[in-house]
């Protein structure tokens, strides 16, 4: 847009004023001015073009349509609030893009609140964030509006098409408090996250319910089959009762991982603490065997020492073997990705970063918000795994090449 002599002259009496950073920059400086006055003359420009002709033209005669002066509107902008005059016609039948009807809050401001709201702060905190930096124009209420907006987002990312096959998929839960049915009560969010065959991470959904358990996963992977998910080539877990047996309802031909770390904590809550060193000493090469065989081995000899004092300790490995020894089929560069569940856990440490100042959730529509507008953030710097990753499909090549073959 050019700048006409008289503007060009004002430009520089106003520039003259200028003693400061803060003139210039400040929430009421110069910047702040020019913005305003910028929107407001591409405003103009916007009903020229609608009404076909400039001001005072002859051409606008008996077009049947005319100006009809200015309304007023105050915006808030990342310069602070900005006074604008929105042009109408007298058939009121112009409606300006750059600033649409009924907003409030221009884009970059929009994604500033977005951004604070993302790492956890609370719409009142952001409030007064902003009111800090820019003065007062956004209320608790209206950044509540702007947050609400990425609902539709949500639901949209939430229902989106999925991949055929997955390589690796791991199912973990974290839990929180929200309320429901005016009561405060823990829910359980329920998190997936898959590995494709190019092996480039994805979040797969956000579930919510209100405990953790094998009958509300097999509606997660039931969820996942509906979006288009064929086959799950491993599935790593930790050790829930029923949890295999409802992937295998749902994925018959998935290979289920039970994470090795669950299960050693799982182990040593039945040991005393005098005890739990030497306990890890015998029951490392369990885990860390080179073949099932060895591992059954050394199990046992676990068994030997510990059985008599700490039964229970030993059962949890007995038990769960089917599940934890999947791993000692595979080489090192697949064990090492499926032994544990420790990539969805770095998930939900990131998930716990954002809501552990929370005490409960109003509802748990907003946890899910607040989780989503955060790993959105977190998604972005997910990258590619490394070059080990053509290890893993060479392999995958051999071992499951029907099942993978066409997706590559």
């Amino acid at each position: 847009m050019e700048l006409t002599d008289k503007q060009l002259k004002q430009l520089q009496e106003q520039v003259k004023n200028v003693k400061s950073v803060k003139d210039l920059m400040g929430k009421d400086g110069l910047l702040s001015q020019l913005a305003a006055e910028i929107i407001n003359g591409l405003l103009d420009a916007e009903r020229d073009v609608h009404l076909g002709y400039p001001p005072h033209a002859v051409d606008g005669h008996n077009t049947g349509n005319s100006r009809n002066g200015y309304s007023k509107k105050t915006v808030q902008s990342g310069r602070g609030p900005l006074e604008l005059k929105v042009p109408r016609d007298r058939n009121g039948s112009f409606t300006p893009q750059i600033v649409p009807p009924h907003t409030r809050v221009l884009d970059g401001v929009e994604e500033q609140v977005l951004s604070l709201y993302a790492v956890g702060m609370s719409t009142r905190d952001i409030s007064t964030q902003l009111e800090e930096l820019y003065g007062p124009s956004i209320s608790p209420t209206l950044i509540s509006e702007i947050t609400d907006r990425v609902l539709t987002q949500m639901n949209e990312w939430q229902n989106r098409p999925l991949e055929p096959v997955y390589a690796f998929v791991f199912l973990d839960a974290i839990h929180l408090k929200a309320r429901r049915e005016g009561r405060v009560q823990t829910a359980a969010v329920y998190t997936c996250l898959g590995i494709t065959l190019e092996g480039k991470k994805q979040l797969l959904g956000l579930w919510i319910g209100e405990a953790e358990g094998a009958r509300f996963w097999q509606t997660v992977l039931t969820d996942l089959a509906n979006r288009g998910v064929t086959d799950i080539l491993f599935a790593c877990v930790d050790g829930l009762n029923g949890f295999p047996e409802a992937i295998a309802s749902v994925f018959p031909r998935a290979e289920v991982q039970e994470c090795v770390i669950h299960a050693i904590r799982r182990s040593l809550q039945y040991v005393a603490w005098n005890n739990k060193k030497a306990f890890m000493r015998d029951l490392k090469p369990v885990y860390r065997a080179s073949t099932e065989a060895e591992g059954l081995q050394a199990l046992d000899h676990l068994e030997s020492v510990w059985g008599a004092q700490y039964p229970q300790a030993v059962a949890t490995w007995r038990n769960h073997w089917p599940y934890l020894s999947t791993f000692f089929a595979y080489p090192a560069c697949i064990r090492r990705i499926m032994y544990t569940t420790n990539a969805v856990e770095a998930v939900h440490r990131q998930m716990r970063k954002v809501t552990k100042t929370k005490s409960a959730f109003p509802s748990e529509e907003a946890a899910l918000k607040l989780l989503f507008l955060n790993l959105r953030i977190v998604e972005k710097k997910w990258t590619m795994r490394g070059h080990k990753w053509h290890d893993v499909l060479n392999y995958l090549m051999v071992s499951h090449r029907e099942r993978v073959e066409q997706y590559l």
